[in-house]
């Protein structure tokens, strides 16, 4: 765990490093921030219907098992989007300057870590019965799960808006 946590600070160090001291040029930006848009849906969009099916067993609509496939299944197409929103993430010149900026970056970062650490609580949500319910867990693991999701939930809709904002706001200046 700690290696991995290693691992996805250092690329997310290397990613801010390479966006603010290499400059890619118009064309190279262009590009990244096409790649950029295509890994948000990507990973953002796997990680919404994996916390849907989430919220679906939480309700009772689904069995537990059901949420855990899929999101054993959407592992590699998330940590894959996240990837690429990191490379490309350099590609677009972050303006580590603006505050607002420093926040969509440690918002990454946080729903990164925030992934890495669910991992136990998910193999102990997986080793129960299939028609274990939300109710019937331990308070401890039930409380995991909830600050899990919202973490990742809040992180992403703040990097996601921070983005779209700073997106806005350059094509208006021109940049």
């Amino acid at each position: 765990m700690v290696l991995l946590g290693s691992l996805c600070t250092a690329g997310w160090t290397a990613s801010l490093l390479v966006g603010h001291f290499v400059d890619c040029g118009p064309e190279l930006h262009r590009i990244g921030l096409a790649v950029h848009i295509l890994a948000l849906v990507l990973s953002f969009g796997t990680i919404l219907v994996v916390d849907w099916l989430g919220l679906l067993w939480l309700l009772g609509k689904v069995q537990m098992h059901e949420s855990g496939k899929l999101e054993a299944a959407a592992k590699p197409l998330i940590w894959g989007g996240l990837a690429l929103l990191l490379f490309s993430g350099a590609l677009i010149d972050p303006d580590l300057t603006n505050p607002v900026t420093v926040i969509k970056l440690a918002c990454v970062l946080v729903l990164m870590l925030n992934g890495l650490s669910i991992a136990p609580a998910m193999h102990q949500l997986l080793a129960l019965p299939a028609c274990t319910r939300f109710g019937e867990l331990g308070r401890r693991l039930r409380l995991r799960l909830m600050v899990a999701l919202s973490i990742s939930q809040a992180c992403w809709w703040t990097a996601v808006l921070i983005g779209l904002i700073n997106s806005t706001l350059r094509r208006w200046a021109g940049v």
